[in-house]
């Protein structure tokens, strides 16, 4: 990515979105998937900060044809914007809004059998998937509630599409958690087997999000449902048994507003956390933690790209701002771009560095890419 390209307007901080890297990526993850196997693009939360409208659509040209969102809001701006494709809504939809799922031909996550109930009462034809818990605990039912499992096949105004299930650690390679993966889908299957035999239509199976599909073959899975790796970044510096050559496709970039230097002893923003051993030159960045940049990374070995050279963060970050520590590239001005995530010349800070200096994973750093960053497609 052209660290010269700037944004479409004289903005103080931005996000730049990287198509050709987003197609690249999925048919890279296809060229891996199980045979039978569809790639399912999650795109909630604005596709991972990257944009969710401009994303799908990126995706639709590339032939995906199934999508996964977070809340019923997202289906239907994807659908009220022209795309095309399946979409699936896995988190809760109040029954009082089952006609926007009706009406905007959105399948619905069911979690458990009276939420079936609720769903099929307001009286509208509802596509569904229904959610098996196998061991994480979090949504779901109980793979040993048979009959609330049946009960969602039984309710007239629902077809179920599909069932599912979600891994609890399959990031892990550690033995005792691919036992539990593998636990988690032998569960699941025996689940599937018993509806079939009962005569059960079960539909599309997924149970792989992406370090799933990374770390553990599924062969009888119809989706995986692949989030984090579309955007070229995994969740964190990890191990995992299938390695990709992937192409992030985000960069964050802000403006210098000021270079100055200041003298040894001389403290730097809130708390004066940082004090200057040395003579420094100092430039303050216009982005901060409103716009998504964690507060944790400050003192935490935070970096950034400035002039081609990877410079440390000093003292605290505050809401709309950032110092640091430029003295060894004497050429920044003000007005000169500054890279948090990105390349500049031959050198790269990818998000899952980023993340790590905050002390979190990659999947909440470009969640909270704050709205007021506009993003600039390239």
């Amino acid at each position: 990515m052209d660290n010269n390209i700037a944004p479409t307007r004289n903005e103080r901080a931005w996000v730049e979105i990287d198509l050709d890297a987003l197609a690249y990526n999925v048919n890279l993850l296809r060229s891996v998937l199980q045979e039978g196997c569809e790639l399912m693009a999650v795109v909630k939360a604005d596709a991972y900060g990257h944009g969710a409208l401009d994303v799908a659509k990126q995706l639709e040209k590339e032939g995906v044809k199934a999508f996964a969102v977070a809340t019923v809001s997202e289906g239907v701006s994807l659908r009220a914007n022209g795309l095309a494709g399946d979409i699936l809504v896995l988190n809760y939809t109040h029954p009082q809004s089952a006609g926007l799922l009706s009406q905007y031909d959105l399948k619905q996550l069911v979690v458990d059998g009276d939420y079936g109930k609720a769903l099929n009462d307001t009286g509208h034809r509802i596509s569904v998937h229904i959610s098996i818990d196998t061991g994480m605990h979090r949504e779901g039912i109980d793979m040993e509630k048979t009959a609330e499992i049946e009960s969602v096949f039984n309710q007239s105004n629902l077809t179920v599409e599909g069932m599912s299930t979600h891994f609890a650690s399959s990031d892990s390679l550690s033995s005792d958690d691919i036992a539990f993966t593998h636990l988690q889908n032998e569960r699941f299957y025996s689940v599937v087997d018993d509806m079939k035999r009962k005569g059960y239509p079960v539909g599309k199976l997924h149970t792989q999000a992406t370090y799933g599909m990374f770390n553990f073959e599924d062969s009888r899975a119809d989706y995986a449902r692949l989030g984090i790796a579309l955007y070229g970044v995994m969740s964190h510096n990890d191990e995992t048994r299938i390695k990709l050559p992937l192409r992030p496709v985000l960069a964050l970039k802000a403006m210098v507003s000021q270079v100055r230097w200041i003298n040894a002893g001389e403290s730097v923003s809130y708390a004066r956390t940082f004090v200057a051993d040395r003579a420094l030159n100092l430039a303050t960045v216009c982005i901060g933690y409103a716009d998504g940049v964690p507060r944790s990374m400050s003192g935490n070995n935070g970096v950034c790209l400035a002039g081609g050279y990877k410079v440390p963060i000093i003292g605290r970050i505050c809401m709309d701002l950032l110092m640091i520590d430029v003295t060894d590239v004497p050429s920044l001005r003000a007005g000169d771009i500054v890279t948090l995530i990105g390349t500049d010349g031959s050198e790269e800070i990818r998000c899952e560095d980023f993340a790590q200096a905050s002390g979190t994973i990659t999947n909440e750093i470009l969640c909270r890419l704050g709205s007021r960053l506009p993003r600039v497609y390239i």
